[in-house]
């Protein structure tokens, strides 16, 4: 069997979602969010900028609770955009924007005993440091006609190419999902760690604890999924996108 797709077959906000996604890989070239002036802050604006940056890169799935199953994949591309906090801060470190865009790569896998995984590859925006993120996922109940799917996902952050700073973040949260037909609304509650090291002389690194709250719509027209999810880790929000095949 083969399958042919057409991105002039999508409908109009998962076109939009793609041109996206390839516009802010070729506006990386010409500005910078790599934060070279991060000497500039003092140790409070530095930790003010490790609430946003640990928001921003924590993982995020964009994803209901129902298992996969041993057969089931999940691949997509997604854009995640998340409004800083304090943007002052950002901008004095060096950034070039107050919104952070996030291109990702996601694949989820289902496997036996109602567990999934799933992997992620991301490029902060305008920069070169790339962000792997990895999940596991634990369906507590497989939900019914009268019960929604609850399922507890443990997940993990890190940025890799960063000139001047380390970070990484850990998540815990459970999730609930209720499916009607081909849409499934979800939402879920969880708590985020992270860690951001400097590598400037004046700071020290900063340890994150937040709060977060998330919710999302998930849908599926055959082989082709969509999804966007709004999220709020501490006082930082972030609204994505996903467009791939889900089976």
């Amino acid at each position: 069997m083969s399958l042919s797709f057409s991105p002039l077959s999508l409908p109009a906000s998962s076109r939009a979602l793609v041109f996206s996604l390839a516009l802010f890989s070729i506006n990386s070239v010409y500005a910078s969010n790599d934060l070279k002036q991060l000497a500039n802050l003092n140790q409070a604006e530095f930790n003010r900028l490790s609430a946003d940056l640990t928001a921003a890169t924590s993982y995020k799935g964009l994803i209901p609770a129902t298992a996969l199953g041993i057969t089931g994949f999940d691949l997509a591309a997604e854009l995640s955009s998340t409004q800083l906090d304090d943007s002052a801060v950002w901008h004095r470190a060096g950034g070039s924007s107050s919104t952070l865009l996030i291109p990702k790569i996601h694949l989820h896998k289902g496997l036996p005993n109602h567990f999934d995984v799933g992997v992620s590859l991301a490029s902060l925006s305008s920069s070169s440091t790339k962000i792997f993120g990895a999940e596991v996922r634990y369906a507590l109940m497989e939900g019914s006609a009268a019960l929604p799917a609850l399922a507890v996902r443990g997940s993990l952050s890190r940025l890799s190419g960063a000139s001047n700073l380390d970070a990484q973040s850990q998540s815990l949260e459970l999730i609930a999902s209720k499916g009607f037909v081909m849409f499934t609304p979800y939402a879920g509650v969880g708590r985020v760690w992270g860690k951001v090291t400097p590598q400037v002389s004046n700071l020290s690194a900063n340890s994150v604890s937040q709060n977060k709250l998330f919710a999302g719509l998930n849908a599926n027209f055959g082989l082709v999924n969509l999804a966007g999810e709004v999220d709020r880790t501490g006082n930082t929000q972030s609204l994505s996108f996903k467009l791939g095949f889900r089976w």
